[in-house]
């Protein structure tokens, strides 16, 4: 892949923030610094969530890890082990590893929560999502990444899994 220039600086205020919602729980404004940069194997996004909401459910991953910075706001880390308080200058990891690593952020306080993701770019993925006893398969892209260029992108229950020879032939 012959190689694209892009200017090394990027400031976070330049950024054009994407409304994210969904029902009453989820809300946030988010935008990629990383891609913008020219960044291929790392993927970074400034995120603000709203007081009393979070951006994404409770998951972990099986390929990739995330890094969270905080930069303003309050909040708690729901990690696989209990909740976390997090502040400003809080930095945060979450490592690959499935249920055992799931995480979410939420903003319990009363100011918006200001915080990059910044997180390796592995695909395939496979998401462990304990509350809802679902997961989800991406390939071609990972999580984060153009959903253009999945080639799978499949959500589902365990419980409703089959056999391997299920239906064969």
């Amino acid at each position: 892949m012959p190689f694209a220039f892009h200017p090394p600086v990027l400031h976070l205020d330049a950024l054009d923030l994407k409304e994210h919602v969904h029902g009453d729980r989820y809300q946030a404004r988010m935008a990629s610094f990383a891609a913008p940069l020219g960044a291929t194997m790392l993927g970074g996004r400034l995120v603000v969530v709203p007081p009393g909401k979070r951006a994404w459910p409770f998951h972990g991953h099986h390929a990739n890890e995330e890094l969270f910075v905080i930069l303003s706001g309050t909040g708690r880390l729901r990690y696989a082990d209990g909740d976390h308080g997090l502040r400003a200058g809080d930095v945060a990891l979450c490592p690959a590893g499935g249920a055992a690593s799931a995480h979410q952020i939420v903003n319990d306080g009363d100011v918006d929560l200001r915080y990059l993701a910044i997180s390796t770019m592995n695909a395939p993925d496979v998401l462990d999502y304990p509350d809802s006893g679902k997961f989800a398969v991406m390939a071609g892209t990972a999580p984060g990444g153009d959903k253009t260029g999945r080639t799978v992108d499949h959500v589902g229950r365990y419980a409703d899994a089959v056999g391997y020879w299920d239906d064969e032939p």
